[in-house]
């Protein structure tokens, strides 16, 4: 196995193709959109640039990393892909529809994944007529850094499927964790909660962002506070994953908070654009 496509070049997609092409895959990195690829891969660019400057590969090596990447704006060009990873919008609708024609576009025996922070992979698998072959491959951001993958066990994914998953990503020099099906499965049904409460606290007046961030990081220890993580995460995809626990499991517990709601309906999303809890200028 090494032809993969990756279906969406935003932030987690083309982490993704850069980690699987630094490791010698062939990838196809697909978007509709001409300046989502042109974005994807100026920043997979500058990723490597800054690889070389922190002495963690050389320029030929980033030279060769790149030059195992193809883009495409067709899924038609999953035809000849070993694995499929779907790294589009948290929505359940943009996610279903992408699956029901990569069941119809990909080789029989490919095995469709899904990044997916928070969807059923029981019901992405439903779209498709090859439930053993889908699972979740829930990487998290920044991808080229972080260690963890989460992989997600459908109701029908076959024994078989999660083995080769999990090989995939000890390739890939990360470290897979398996658990089954649920709403935000363990990272976000564990975190979210934390990011949500966290908001709460400042839209009560309790604490400013900084203060909140603050006792995160110096009391326990955690390097980068809730509210920044929210907006490198996206707030309006941490509102999204409050949804889906919201639908999925229990709707007081799970409520967003109306100050998160109120965030995004503004546009303020966290650094994708430029201001959430904190201000971003580069």
């Amino acid at each position: 196995m090494k032809k993969v496509a990756v279906v969406g070049a935003g932030t987690m997609g083309n982490g993704v193709a850069h980690v699987f092409a630094q490791q010698g895959w062939n990838v196809t990195l697909i978007d509709t959109s001409a300046d989502a690829i042109a974005r994807g891969m100026e920043t997979i660019k500058k990723n490597l640039d800054r690889q070389v400057k922190k002495g963690a590969g050389s320029k030929e090596q980033g030279a060769e990393t790149l030059g195992r990447i193809k883009t495409s704006s067709s899924l038609d060009s999953v035809k000849d892909a070993d694995l499929v990873i779907e790294a589009a919008t948290e929505n359940p609708d943009i996610k279903f529809d992408i699956f029901e024609d990569l069941d119809r576009l990909a080789p029989k025996g490919t095995i469709l994944a899904s990044n997916t922070s928070s969807i059923s992979i029981t019901e992405i698998a439903k779209q498709t007529k090859r439930p053993e072959r889908i699972i979740g491959m829930h990487f998290m951001n920044p991808v080229p850094i972080m260690k963890l993958v989460e992989v997600i066990r459908g109701k029908e994914t076959s024994n078989d499927t999660v083995k080769k998953t999990v090989e995939i990503v000890r390739e890939l020099e990360k470290i897979a964790v398996e658990v089954n099906d649920a709403p935000g499965f363990v990272s976000n049904r564990v975190l979210m909660p934390m990011i949500n409460e966290a908001i709460f606290c400042v839209d009560e007046g309790v604490a400013t962002p900084e203060a909140v961030d603050q006792v995160m990081k110096l009391g326990m220890n955690h390097p980068l506070g809730p509210l920044a993580l929210a907006d490198l995460i996206g707030l309006d995809v941490c509102l999204d994953i409050m949804k889906v626990l919201q639908d999925g499991l229990d709707a007081h517990k799970y409520r967003p908070a109306p100050l998160l709601e109120r965030m995004v309906a503004q546009g303020r999303l966290g650094r994708k654009s430029g201001q959430g809890f904190y201000a971003y200028h580069d």
